[in-house]
């Protein structure tokens, strides 16, 4: 039986205490793969609120709400059963637009055809003058698309060639001073 399976039957109380319990990673693969039509207010809403959670998994939680149902039918007009779901897209949105999920470098989400294909549609939004429910920001977004994070593979070749101990020891050196994949982090001076 999956996971997924056990927690059908389960409350909402119970689906928090068990995240509560768990790591940021197995808490992140448990909201990818949630039902929404189990709780999604309670538990995504919590768990979707947590530092932890990076932004493949934000996005994957996010085209799993289906928003594409809710997207240009106006507030009022979603079904009072609905509405918490609609509350939770939201807020992943909200918390995507504002750089609440960060990008873990390498990491696409799976649902990276369906991203895209509402970046799409959005553009077309924007030029025939029609605005959805939920604009996801391009800009917040295109690291994790574009995988502007992850650092060419000829920088760090060296690091996959044979690990040792001494390699290890003499990366600085290697490297020749700081390893350029932490300045790149490093905010410039100006």
């Amino acid at each position: 039986m999956s996971e997924a399976d056990a927690w059908a039957g389960m409350s909402a109380e119970a689906q928090l205490a068990q995240l509560r319990s768990l790591p940021v990673r197995e808490m992140a693969d448990l909201v990818t793969n949630y039902d929404w039509s189990q709780h999604p207010e309670p538990v995504l809403g919590w768990a979707m609120a947590q530092k932890g959670i990076d932004l493949r998994v934000a996005v994957c939680v996010f085209f799993n709400g289906a928003p594409e149902r809710f997207n240009y039918m106006p507030k009022g007009h979603v079904p009072a059963p609905l509405r918490g779901t609609a509350r939770v897209l939201d807020n992943i949105c909200l918390r995507i637009n504002s750089g609440f999920y960060l990008v873990q470098p390498g990491s696409k989400p799976s649902s990276d055809r369906s991203l895209r294909r509402w970046l799409e549609y959005q553009a077309a939004d924007r030029r025939e003058g029609r605005r959805g429910r939920w604009i996801l920001d391009e800009a917040i977004l295109a690291p994790m698309l574009n995988d502007e994070l992850s650092a060419p593979p000829e920088q760090t070749a060296w690091r996959n060639a044979r690990p040792s101990l001494w390699r290890a020891l003499l990366a600085p050196l290697i490297g020749l001073g700081v390893d350029r994949d932490i300045l790149k982090y490093k905010e410039p001076r100006g």
